[in-house]
């Protein structure tokens, strides 16, 4: 009698402390940082058909992109960063607002589900587990920014490339290309001339710092590991 006395307050104090337990981990799950990666360790498998830090281009639909495409000479008007966390991928992009993309949705918006995906040549030997937590972490600043339409080089506001530039050289102390002016762009056709009207009026920043994804997408410093255009 004494052993059963004790067995069912025993048993549930168990099944209390279970449930509990669940509980927490539903509302204070261990990874609530987006960007922190999974807990397994080693080295990034280059075999893979996406790695952290490879970097996404595609071609968007709107008056702005193609304006974007007529500036720079390119059919690319959009690009992300590639971010594997716990085990899932997606595109960290600067839209409105800035924010991380399931990979399959973010492909799912170009045209075509068209897009290439380049990376650093030598990715396995810079991309190591602690550069792209740095990348990472840098990252979190912009989550949840409003996206930079008016292409300036500031932090407050973000754009696409301008994104994946400054991540690249905060985080892993690279700069994927020179940085341009907005005057060194095609401004002279009518669709540019109507997005510069509509943005500034007749006080066109021409001599503001800016990249494109053209810029990144002929960087030296990447190789093509994925077309499907």
């Amino acid at each position: 009698m004494k052993k059963t006395k004790y067995l069912i307050p025993g048993i549930t104090f168990v099944l209390s402390f279970c449930c509990a337990l669940y509980v927490t981990m539903q509302v204070f799950p261990k990874n609530q940082n987006p960007f922190v990666a999974s807990s397994a360790k080693g080295k990034t498998v280059l075999t893979e058909k996406f790695l952290d830090g490879d970097i996404i281009f595609q071609t968007s639909e709107s008056p702005q992109c193609e304006a974007v495409r007529i500036a720079t000479n390119s059919k690319f008007s959009h690009c992300g960063i590639i971010y594997k966390i716990n085990g899932d991928l997606f595109v960290f992009e600067a839209v409105q607002p800035v924010k991380l993309t399931a990979l399959n949705d973010w492909i799912a918006h170009g045209r075509d589900k068209s897009y290439v995906v380049k990376r650093l040549k030598n990715a396995s030997e810079v991309l190591n587990e602690n550069t792209l937590q740095k990348m990472k972490d840098y990252s979190q600043q912009f989550m949840g920014k409003e996206y930079d339409a008016f292409f300036e080089w500031t932090d407050t506001r973000v754009y696409c490339s301008e994104l994946i530039w400054k991540i690249y050289k905060n985080g892993a102390n690279i700069e994927l290309s020179k940085l341009q002016h907005l005057k060194d762009f095609n401004l002279t056709d009518q669709r540019v001339q109507k997005i510069l009207k509509e943005r500034y009026g007749d006080n066109i920043p021409l001599d503001e710092e800016a990249v494109s994804p053209s810029n990144l997408v002929d960087s030296d410093l990447l190789v093509t590991v994925i077309d499907t255009y």
